[in-house]
């Protein structure tokens, strides 16, 4: 089976006018989704935190991927716990759709011009595949991390210019830097740590082994 890099490669040799080497080219063309992923998990790969494991299920698949995060501080330590990382096909495309239009007050000048039809930026899905007491993980998975939000008027939710490797260290910094106890999506953890700062981090370090293995 080609794996995406060398399709890339294919598809390269046949637009410098180099044999293709096989049949059924066409199948074997790189999307834009896919030739920034292959730069960009060369990027993850290189500077991946030591406390995460990235696996890609099918080399040639690297929209989908599974990645583990053990920390080796903070409350959750003890713990191993799993995400699955999607990448949809419209991922970091700004323009959506480029198409000719006419008007009549505009002729014959400009006959015709183009117009653009504008979206946000599409980030990674990523899910929780390991229960957890989190305030900023429900327990069924869903995240709350700000730099994976499509809409953001803040500045801090998903552009063009984030990557894969953003994405990870994102997750990471969930178990420390980013630990949010002030906007809360399992508002009972959060809820936790606001009655009882002291016990809390034994009792979410019993509750993460427990859940985690």
């Amino acid at each position: 089976m080609l794996t995406l890099a060398s399709k890339l490669k294919r598809e390269e040799g046949v637009k410098t006018g180099r044999p293709p080497g096989g049949p059924s080219d066409s199948s074997h063309r790189v999307s834009i989704r896919d030739r920034l992923l292959i730069k960009e998990v060369a990027e993850l790969e290189a500077n991946l935190p030591s406390t995460c494991k990235a696996s890609f299920p099918d080399e040639n698949k690297l929209h989908h991927f599974q990645l583990a995060v053990s920390p080796d501080e903070g409350y959750y330590q003890s713990g191993t716990f799993h995400f699955e990382i999607d990448v949809p096909e419209a991922y970091n495309m700004v323009v959506r759709q480029l198409r000719t239009s006419s008007h009549l007050h505009l002729q014959p000048i400009f006959p015709m011009f183009l117009q653009l039809d504008w979206r946000p930026p599409l980030p990674p899905k990523v899910k929780c595949q390991t229960r957890i007491w989190h305030p900023n993980i429900a327990e069924t998975g869903e995240i709350c991390l700000s730099l994976l939000r499509e809409h953001s008027i803040d500045g801090t939710g998903w552009a063009p210019t984030r990557t894969l490797k953003d994405v990870v260290w994102g997750l990471n910094s969930l178990f420390t830097d980013l630990l949010n106890f002030d906007d809360p999506l399992n508002i009972d953890a959060a809820e936790h740590h606001l009655r009882d700062k002291c016990i809390l981090p034994s009792h979410v370090q019993l509750i993460s082994q427990d859940l985690a293995h």
